[in-house]
């Protein structure tokens, strides 16, 4: 059963600091959990993300684990947790995400989604009940609802029927989340996800039909897929304003950390997105002094630390060897980039945390956005 308190609130911003309670450990929040979509980050090593990024808690993705390695090893290896060796909370997405990505390689009815997997073409189908299934095998301490993630643009008409069909779909997953067991003797928690495009009618229908539910946490799903920031950030507050304030709010898929401290000013608890580590694959590195597109020229002769207020490995490296790692694809570049990113995404989420309880949120984003949004 997840237990949440709300420890400090703003006033002058819906921002507050929590905790969650879930079987593998208390989550602090606001919270960024780094995507592990295949059981792993890529490229950090789950001691790493332990001891030097501190991730409290990471994400694996149903669609993708289910391709592979598949349900019948996992349940031999007694669930993710045991096949990849990490002790920390967990979250997996449902799938929903892939009916939008997967938009050319997918059908949708009522039962579900019949997919063509994007590794050999073979044909699979996801209903609300073995979604649930696949995650009380994959055992993940939260699974999310099966929903449709509508693209944006999206029709009124579109979006609305999306909408009720996700509805139908998360009564359909609660009930067998409802009437199934975890498998590994630890709890599980159901979260379901409010959708319904940029309209703020259906996200104000959505959100007040998911609140109902009583669920133990609850996700925004349906943002961060190209609409603009504000439209997002408007979204969002519909939602807030009427999702219980007793329960962890998760915002999917979002993203920059000017994005995340919007959000959090919003009331948002939770947060995942693959940026920080898809940015540091290409050279794109957040620091305490501001964004490095460390592939720039005028970075090869720079011998000072990656980030000298950064991880371990970011005081300990130079810009100028970096950039050579990069510029060379040795995999240590993807590495040292990737923990530099998670390090200060997870630095961003600590003092967000104090500035709430000091009362000092709202300026302290303000300078933060401003930093996080400079190019070096």
């Amino acid at each position: 059963m997840a237990d949440f308190k709300i420890i400090h609130s703003a006033s002058d911003s819906r921002a507050r600091v929590g905790q969650l309670q879930t079987a593998h450990g208390l989550i602090d929040t606001p919270v960024f959990m780094p995507v592990g979509t295949l059981g792993t980050v890529k490229g950090v090593e789950q001691s790493l993300l332990e001891q030097v990024v501190d991730a409290p808690i990471i994400l694996g993705n149903t669609y993708h684990l289910y391709l592979r390695p598949g349900m019948e090893i996992l349940e031999e290896a007694g669930g993710l947790h045991r096949f990849i060796a990490w002790d920390r909370p967990m979250l997996t997405d449902s799938g929903g995400y892939q009916v939008y990505s997967l938009a050319k390689s997918r059908k949708i009815n009522e039962e579900g989604v019949t997919f063509s997997s994007h590794i050999d073409g073979s044909k699979h189908l996801f209903t609300p009940e073995n979604v649930v299934e696949t995650q009380r095998i994959i055992g993940a301490d939260i699974m999310m609802a099966f929903d449709e993630c509508t693209p944006y643009p999206c029709e009124l008409p579109y979006a609305e029927r999306s909408m009720h069909l996700t509805h139908r779909w998360v009564e359909r997953c609660l009930h067998k989340f409802e009437t199934t067991d975890a498998k590994y003797g630890h709890a599980q928690i159901f979260a379901p996800i409010v959708q319904g495009s940029v309209y703020p009618k259906l996200r104000v229908e959505s959100a007040k039909f998911i609140a109902a539910l009583g669920a133990q946490l609850n996700a925004i799903g349906g943002l961060s897929v190209g609409e603009s920031a504000d439209l997002m950030y408007e979204m969002t507050g519909i939602c807030t304003e009427i999702l219980p304030p007793d329960k962890p709010r998760y915002l999917m898929g979002v993203g920059t950390p000017a994005n995340i401290l919007e959000c959090i000013a919003l009331g948002i608890d939770m947060f995942d997105c693959v940026l920080p580590t898809r940015n540091a694959r290409h050279g794109l590195i957040y620091t305490s002094e501001g964004q490095v597109n460390i592939r720039n020229r005028k970075w090869a002769t720079c011998h000072e630390p990656i980030d000298p207020a950064g991880s371990v490995f970011s005081q300990r490296y130079t810009k100028a060897y970096l950039r050579h790692l990069l510029m060379c694809k040795e995999m240590l570049g993807a590495q040292l980039s990737s923990l530099q990113n998670l390090h200060f995404y997870q630095f961003l989420m600590k003092q967000a945390r104090i500035e709430i309880a000091n009362g000092s949120f709202t300026t302290w984003k303000q300078k933060m956005i401003a930093l996080t949004t400079t190019r070096l």
